[in-house]
């Protein structure tokens, strides 16, 4: 059924790279940057479904956020780390009365289900299930992005809830699940949309005066804000408080994979190096060094046109610091995804 919405986002410039399931560009990246409100279509996320009277307490062990506190209709961030507190990927879990929605990066959908499946014993009353191919994800960005959410028949009410908050509504073309919040700190919303009324819904919303973007523009607008993704900054490589997530991890909670390692690193602040964009004079490649007085510093993660993501040394420096990145000169600068709770 999303082969539907291909054919429909073909008909309004869509171009597509082999083997990829969402646009890339719709020739107008540069307008699309500054439009409001903005929709990009991020139907290549995978979506868990997670189901069982235990599900929240597997998911709160399993995991670095207060699971086993959210309550239906609402939504946080958390993330699934390996024993010794490395990143595996940022989610997001939406909780319903009886179930719970996990938005998982798109290169980690295949290896999480099973990973998540190993750590369910016989006795637990957990089930979950790939369920990315009947659902789409779209993103609408932008101050005007409610304004168009109101105009199909979304209340006043869940456009105003705080980010995390979701209801699924039934609107004219059929029931869709609005969350708050777009992923990124941009004002928004993140659509969950059946895949049999994906293409009618992006084509109503597009109709509207929504500008239709690829991920082109998902990827400038994550680098820029700071948002790491798996296999880039997300990787066994670095840990969640070196990844500047903070905001996803409860220092309150009890044990769970990786914990001892995070509790270890805020206790003694013992973070060695801190992911932080780059403002460049010139494109570089990812990969390449960040280096400093005393030579190499850390390394490019993500680049976008002359802005960039890397981890520097801690003892090295933070926003400010002057750096050379290959033949480019750069500036390290804060951006505003990243948290780091102690410098």
């Amino acid at each position: 059924m999303k082969e539907q919405l291909r054919e429909v986002q073909e008909k309004y410039g869509a171009i597509f790279r082999e083997n990829h399931d969402v646009p890339e560009s719709f020739n107008r990246d540069r307008d699309a940057l500054t439009a409001d409100p903005l929709l990009i279509d991020r139907s290549d996320l995978g979506v868990l479904w997670m189901t069982g009277s235990d599900r929240l307490r597997f998911l709160h062990n399993q995991t670095t956020n207060r699971i086993d506190s959210i309550r239906p209709d609402r939504g946080m961030e958390t993330i699934f780390v390996n024993s010794t507190g490395r990143t595996l990927d940022l989610a997001t879990v939406y909780a319903t009365e009886d179930s719970l929605l996990i938005l998982v990066d798109p290169n980690r959908r295949s290896f999480l289900l099973p990973w998540i499946d190993r750590y369910i014993f016989p006795m637990d009353k957990v089930e979950i299930t790939d369920v990315s191919d009947n659902f789409g994800v779209f993103t609408l960005i932008g101050d005007r992005s409610g304004e168009y959410l109101q105009k199909i028949g979304v209340s006043e009410e869940i456009l105003a809830g705080v980010e995390g908050d979701h209801r699924e509504v039934s609107v004219a073309i059929g029931p869709i699940r609005v969350a708050v919040g777009t992923g990124l700190d941009l004002p928004g919303y993140t659509l969950i949309v059946p895949v049999a009324i994906l293409a009618p819904f992006w084509e109503e919303l597009v109709k509207m005066g929504a500008i239709p973007a690829g991920s082109t523009v998902w990827e400038t607008l994550r680098v820029r804000q700071g948002r790491p993704a798996a296999d880039r900054e997300l990787t066994e490589d670095y840990n969640a408080l070196e990844a500047g997530l903070w905001r996803a991890i409860s220092f309150e909670k009890g044990c769970y994979i990786g914990q001892e390692t995070i509790a270890r690193l805020n206790t003694y602040k013992g973070v060695k190096q801190r992911l932080w964009g780059i403002q460049l004079d010139r494109p570089v490649e990812v990969g390449t060094a960040i280096e400093g007085e005393a030579g190499k510093i850390g390394e490019i993660t993500s680049v976008v046109d002359n802005f960039a993501l890397g981890y520097v040394k801690t003892k090295a420096g933070g926003p400010g610091l002057a750096v050379k990145v290959g033949e480019a000169k750069g500036e390290v600068v804060a951006v505003p995804y990243l948290r780091h709770e102690y410098l």
